[in-house]
């Protein structure tokens, strides 16, 4: 071979070197967990992605351990209910796992040591993993997921359920006898062909596409064990009125969820259809704006008694009431199903999912699920993340043990007000008129308008006592 061959096949192999090297260096790349071993999609690790993290257990209010309960006792009895059972606690898995501290003005904070930065079925599993490791620290019997959250999408709607079975089977193994989701969902908002909504879109294969994958969604929801499963329809709503046939729209959302009813008997999925409220964000108007609209909706549509609500704390401050409003108004309609409890800040325009931390609301919170009976098979899912500025891993545990002390704390006052009887008496004293025989026949709906005028001839000008509102308030602070 002469040089000038030699020197040009030298020179071509140099090129591919330095070709392969640069295509081996900006290529994904995946680590182990513990991001001490060689990275690798083939091996699965099964390490301890929490070390040092003990399970977490109830110390009493006196404990300084931030790893600790102060007022989570879940063995104790309130009213003759273990507390386990009247909270039902969940762990979210999009915010708990795939959180990413971001904002609209701002990129990820969050870089978790197991994560690699892709989003493959590896990593997947991987998170899962996780997922279940925290739940069994945490100590806790339920978690909640969307279906694109725990599994990655394909390039068809076949490989997408393919990649969702491949992580449910794993959920199933890790979840063992004694986890269950608390509910599962579909999420039918992030990807652009819901851009205009699933059920509500003008285009009739996106609206097919939202069934398919809802009933895939469903169908893993039973598989796993599922108590419930989630409507949220965050898309499902206009930005204008100017090119939206509203009637159309809501139409077409109830035959979806008349399907969907009869889908769910169909497969035998035992488990409490819910809808989830909010009133705007990301559409400017959704359909599902608060508990009595929705109510409403589930009215025109037969659906009164196939549905029932989540009640999230924070849309509901979103839509103008309180947390206790929206859950009250669920209750006395018979319709109060889960709490993704949560709150906002009110400083703060948007839906800012942070944990609940105010003892007054939890106190009220519990209030309206003492009077519901429980929540079962619903309960209190954490539908919060940690602030962007959190970044620890530990605080996964802070936040979650946090606002589970919070309920719990809640649950003990409203337990407290309850035995006291005090403020009971109050409401009953304010509306006693209605305990006489004539109050009676109203309620009765027996009192025309012929008989009230008579009785008002007869009374003259009735007299109205004190609301009694700062003696209610004193008393309800009093067991805070």
């Amino acid at each position: 071979m002469s040089r000038t061959k030699i020197g040009k096949t030298l020179l071509l192999l140099v090129c591919l070197h330095a070709v392969t090297s640069h295509v081996i260096a900006v290529g994904p790349q995946t680590c182990p967990a513990n991001l001490e071993g060689g990275c690798s999609d083939e091996v699965e690790w099964k390490g301890e992605f929490f070390p040092g993290i003990p399970k977490i257990k109830y110390e009493g209010p006196s404990s300084k351990n931030p790893l600790a309960f102060k007022w989570y006792n879940a063995e104790e009895e309130i009213l003759g209910k273990k507390m386990k059972d009247w909270l039902r606690f969940s762990v979210a898995f999009w915010h708990t796992f795939r959180g990413s501290g971001s904002d609209p003005f701002g990129s990820p904070t969050k870089f978790w040591p197991w994560e690699d930065g892709t989003n493959s079925l590896a990593m997947a599993k991987r998170r899962m993993r996780a997922n279940f490791e925290f739940i069994d620290k945490l100590g806790v019997s339920y978690w909640c997921f969307h279906d694109r959250d725990i599994a990655p999408d394909g390039v068809t709607l076949q490989e997408t359920n393919a990649n969702l079975d491949a992580i449910v089977a794993l959920a199933k193994d890790l979840q063992g006898n004694k986890i269950v989701p608390l509910w599962g969902t579909a999420q039918l908002f992030f990807h652009p062909r819901y851009m205009h909504g699933g059920a509500t879109s003008p285009e009739v294969g996106v609206y097919a596409y939202a069934a398919a994958q809802v009933k895939k969604a469903m169908e893993v929801t039973h598989y796993l064990g599922g108590e419930n499963y989630v409507f949220w329809g965050g898309r499902e709503g206009y930005q204008s009125l100017l090119n939206t046939d509203m009637e159309r729209e809501l139409n077409h959302l109830g035959r979806f969820l008349q399907a969907a009813v009869a889908y769910k008997k169909k497969i035998g999925f035992n488990g409490t259809l819910l809808i989830e409220p909010k009133p705007q964000e990301p559409t400017k108007h959704q359909y599902d704006w608060d508990a009595a609209t929705t109510a409403n909706f589930l009215r025109k549509y037969g659906l009164i008694g196939e549905f029932k609500l989540n009640i999230e704390c924070n849309h509901a401050t979103l839509s103008g009431h309180s947390c206790h409003h929206e859950l009250e108004t669920a209750r006395i309609n018979g319709l109060l199903g889960n709490i993704d409890a949560n709150t906002g800040d009110p400083q703060t325009g948007w839906d800012t999912d942070q944990f609940m931390t105010d003892i007054s609301e939890a106190t009220l919170v519990m209030l309206s699920v003492i009077r519901n009976g429980g929540l079962a098979p619903g309960g209190f899912n954490f539908d919060a993340k940690l602030r962007r500025e959190s970044t620890d891993v530990e605080d996964l545990f802070i936040s979650h043990i946090s606002g589970m002390d919070t309920l719990a704390r809640g649950l003990r006052n409203a337990a407290k007000l309850i035995e006291d009887g005090s403020l009971a008496e109050l409401v009953r004293k304010r509306y006693q008129s209605f305990d006489s025989e004539f109050g009676k026949l109203i309620e009765d709906g027996k009192a025309d308008f012929e008989t009230l005028e008579k009785k008002v001839f007869e009374w003259g000008e009735p007299k109205v006592p004190s609301a009694k509102q700062e003696l209610a308030e004193m008393i309800f602070q009093s067991a805070l």
